[in-house]
């Protein structure tokens, strides 16, 4: 009968592998055992102070923790925590932001107060049946191309085109301008 035990070389490694195996295995299981017990403190000396167990899992109410927690105050540092919204500080340069509306900048200005200046001049306009009306504005050696609701230069909007003006709002200050459609020769 053959066992496959032809070639010794194969038989001798798996004999050395099953014996390694073992010893391993041996000293684990002795290993665990004798480190669970510890080392055995040395009785002449004083105890040193053990450190506290942890109690995480300890399902009792401990009362002094509680009433450490209930004397705490509470300091809300004059912020809202449940509110997004900063609360509005009026910024010194300009007038508090009226609302939108028709015409002119409503509302009572502070004495001496000019508003800024819109530098947009007509330049000219587009209207081709079936679309809305196009307007050409003019600064500075740029001419902008806009329809109403649109925002020229990140800072000007085109609130109305009609005949015979165009109602540019500064986004800024909420001031609004009319612009005449008419030749200009500041070009």
């Amino acid at each position: 009968m053959k066992i496959g035990a032809e070639d010794k070389t194969k038989v001798r490694v798996m004999v050395a592998v099953v014996a390694l195996a073992a010893l391993v295995l041996l000293y684990n299981l002795v290993g665990s055992s004798s480190s669970a017990a510890g080392p055995q403190a040395d009785q002449s000396q004083p105890a040193a102070k053990k450190p506290a167990p942890d109690n995480s899992l300890d399902p009792t109410i401990r009362l002094e923790i509680l009433r450490a927690s209930q004397s705490v105050t509470y300091h809300d540092g004059g912020r809202n925590i449940f509110r997004m919204e900063e609360p509005v500080i009026p910024h010194p340069d300009f007038p508090p932001r009226p609302r939108p509306g028709p015409g002119p900048s409503p509302g009572p200005q502070p004495p001496g107060y000019t508003p800024p200046d819109i530098p947009l001049k007509f330049y000219g306009f587009a209207s081709n049946p079936g679309e809305p009306k196009r307007i050409f504005l003019w600064d500075a050696g740029s001419v902008f191309i806009a329809r109403e609701g649109d925002i020229i230069d990140r800072r000007y909007k085109v609130v109305q085109i009609s005949n015979a003006s165009v109602m540019i709002e500064d986004v800024l200050t909420n001031f609004r301008k009319p612009i005449p459609l008419t030749a200009s020769n500041e070009r």
